[in-house]
């Protein structure tokens, strides 16, 4: 991530960002990427909008600009009330969604964001998650570092585990999930007739093994979307009541110790 923020240089390789080579280009780099730190810096003893009016100058931003710009981003991270409460006197949440309206002051394509919500208090945690999703429906491209790995699961479309230095694996969690097992887990949950429905299961030949419970049956399954849309088609058919069908998630955490097993404990 610093070598992406221009702040390290490459031992190996070339990084770009939106075709602009990192070391070739520092300069243009920044004003297409936005950083915030694990380990923020804040002024204690400026305001809230004299801190992003500080920032505003680095950007070369016009004096006309700067008022509507910063009252905007302060909105987004709901921090309009503290706009001239001085900068210590805020919480950990609130100076981490500062930081964050401040990596946002020169309007950049691409965030990248190193433990946004470390240390911080669930609901500040819900608050950042929120604001990091509508960033993303403004179509910010946003990268996070973090070792949350529920959150990562609910936040990021696309997820890279990082194993000794090296990408060990990448694409969505059910992407991931699929390499990995090969098999889809399947979850049927049932208002009775479990006898009829391990019966139709059985004679499914997509279906490997059933895990039954007591309102409920966990396949595996390896076939396509198109042979179990026939699969509860079936099911319907032959009168199951049929409570929920759906396919089960991976869970990230679980992901990321298979991926790693046998490792070193400072993976990213």
């Amino acid at each position: 991530m610093k070598i992406m923020a221009g702040l390290l240089s490459s031992t190996s390789g070339n990084v770009l960002i939106n075709g602009v080579d990192v070391t070739a280009h520092p300069r243009k780099l920044r004003e297409k990427i936005g950083y915030m730190p694990d380990f923020f810096g804040v002024y204690d003893n400026l305001k809230v909008d004299e801190y992003m009016d500080f920032y505003a100058g680095t950007y070369h931003i016009p004096y006309s600009e700067r008022e509507t710009i910063i009252n905007n981003l302060l909105e987004l991270v709901d921090l309009s009330h503290k706009k001239d409460a001085y900068v210590d006197t805020l919480s950990r949440g609130m100076k981490q969604r500062l930081c964050l309206a401040r990596s946002l002051i020169h309007d950049p394509d691409i965030l990248i964001l190193d433990e946004p919500a470390s240390g911080l208090d669930p609901r500040a945690r819900v608050e950042m998650k929120e604001v990091l999703k509508q960033l993303k429906t403004l179509g910010k491209t946003i990268i996070i570092s973090s070792h949350i790995l529920p959150e990562l699961a609910e936040l990021c479309t696309v997820i890279g585990i990082i194993d000794k230095g090296k990408i060990a694996a990448y694409g969505t969690v059910a992407q991931i999930m699929q390499q990995l097992t090969q098999k889809r887990i399947i979850k049927i949950k049932v208002m009775g007739n479990m006898d009829q429905l391990i019966t139709i299961l059985k004679e499914q030949p997509n279906v490997h093994e059933i895990i039954e419970k007591v309102d409920e049956v966990e396949i595996e399954y390896d076939g396509d979307d198109h042979s179990l849309a026939y699969l509860l088609k079936n099911m319907v058919q032959q009168d199951i009541p049929i409570i929920s069908f759906s396919e089960k998630e991976g869970n990230l955490e679980e992901i990321f110790m298979q991926i790693t097993e046998g490792g070193e404990s400072d993976h990213d």
